[in-house]
């Protein structure tokens, strides 16, 4: 393509425009995530590009299996050119330009967690973080004893389906929902309290209402206030247009409400809830002392997260058996044996692609993974992809630069 495909006399073209540019042939559209970053980074900073750009991609992120194939090739882009222009771009920074390639350009609903692993991560570590919208709150060294696999169920994923797009819209109605009732029992409140009757809203906690009535995030209402006050009154479901009559718009920057279209609605807004919960239980675990007990309540936190994801419809039947497989192994043993494998999970977008498998770090727990992988090539006829390992992110490694020698 001619980088003036980008520019619309001397300013670059909308995002808008972008978007219909790479969808014009579905058979081009993957260069979206390539070539989006260019135009992210001619809006967002200003940059211009006087010469032309050749790209040589290559990867060994196994591609549409919901291991953030996408965001790896937007870091790694926008890095490179990055990095061959003389730009110093924060990791963190880059990685929320990355994410603006994949909202506005491709036109997937993503959050930014992909974006930020990806450019921030490090070698051996979990990435801990809160998409709030984009902080690292530390690195979290995987123990010695403890080890992931990733497994494939050949399922294709993407973030970019209508699965996932309707999920992202079931959750932010939730969180409509939810900031509107804790404004009415605020109001209540008040009324009562103005009544003389103020032991009632002391009681409720008029800060907490407050904070509840401006919920920015899901994931910042606690679960025990969640069952207290909400969870009974969110509907399992709600038709579009029932919902833009009450509520006029859910406030997303990045979905539309189709107004004939049931969308799913209690377990998308009650998954970040337990999810974030979750998260900061595995993390205590991680980094607490060696036990059967400890590495037991790893696995059954991927378990409860695989099955919250399933409710909210991003699950599929090759995920569900992958995890099943795992169930089957851990269980099976005899009471003289030691755990080898405790939990999984779907990841990513869900609706197919990879499951997270942990487990004791040792042969016994190798051997059972390729297990798995002969029960499920018998089960579905394909022969899943294992993975496993890690690698710094692209702030961590940096770039390489080559230059052409010239022989005199």
């Amino acid at each position: 393509m001619d980088l003036s495909d980008f520019m619309d006399g001397d300013e670059p073209i909308s995002y808008e425009k972008a978007r219909k540019f790479f969808a014009q042939d579905p058979a081009q559209k993957w260069a979206a995530y390539v070539a989006g970053t260019i135009l992210v980074l001619m809006t967002e900073l200003g940059v211009r590009f006087e010469d032309s750009l050749s790209f040589l991609v290559s990867s060994a992120v196994p591609e549409g299996k919901g291991v953030s194939s996408s965001a790896a090739v937007e870091v790694a882009s926008m890095s490179a050119i990055a990095a061959a222009h003389g730009l110093s771009i924060d990791p963190r920074d880059l990685a929320i330009l990355c994410q603006k390639v994949e909202n506005h350009i491709v036109g997937a609903p993503c959050g930014v967690m992909d974006q930020m692993t990806s450019s921030c991560g490090e070698a051996n570590k979990l990435l801990a973080m809160i998409c709030q919208p984009a902080e690292v709150v530390g690195l979290v060294e995987i123990p010695n004893h403890v080890r992931f696999w990733g497994i494939d169920s050949g399922i294709r994923h993407s973030v970019g389906g209508a699965d996932y797009g309707s999920v992202r819209v079931g959750a932010y109605m939730g969180r409509k929902m939810i900031k509107s009732m804790a404004s009415s029992i605020l109001s209540q409140s008040v009324s009562s309290a103005n009544g003389g009757n103020s032991d009632e809203l002391e009681d409720e906690g008029i800060d907490l209402l407050e904070m509840e009535a401006s919920l920015d995030y899901l994931c910042n209402l606690s679960p025990h206030r969640y069952e207290a006050r909400y969870a009974d009154k969110v509907p399992d479901t709600m038709l579009g247009q029932t919902f833009i009559e009450e509520y006029l718009d859910h406030d997303d920057p990045v979905t539309v409400i189709d107004g004939k279209r049931s969308y799913s609605v209690r377990a998308p807004a009650r998954h970040p809830i337990y999810e974030n919960f979750r998260v900061k239980t595995f993390k205590a675990l991680l980094t607490s002392a060696t036990s059967e007990e400890q590495l037991t309540a790893l696995g059954g936190l991927l378990y409860q997260c695989h099955y919250s994801y399933s409710a909210c419809g991003l699950g599929s039947d090759g995920t569900n058996r992958l995890v099943q497989l795992v169930q089957g192994m851990q269980h099976n043993k005899s009471k003289s044996e030691d755990g080898t494998l405790y939990g999984a999970k779907i990841t990513g977008g869900g609706s197919g692609g990879t499951v997270c498998v942990i487990g004791r770090n040792s042969l016994r727990s190798s051997q059972q993974i390729l297990e798995i992988q002969q029960r499920y090539k018998a089960a579905t006829g394909y022969l899943p992809l294992i993975f496993e390992g890690s690698s710094p992110g692209a702030g961590k490694f940096g770039y390489l630069r080559i230059r052409r020698r010239i022989s005199l």
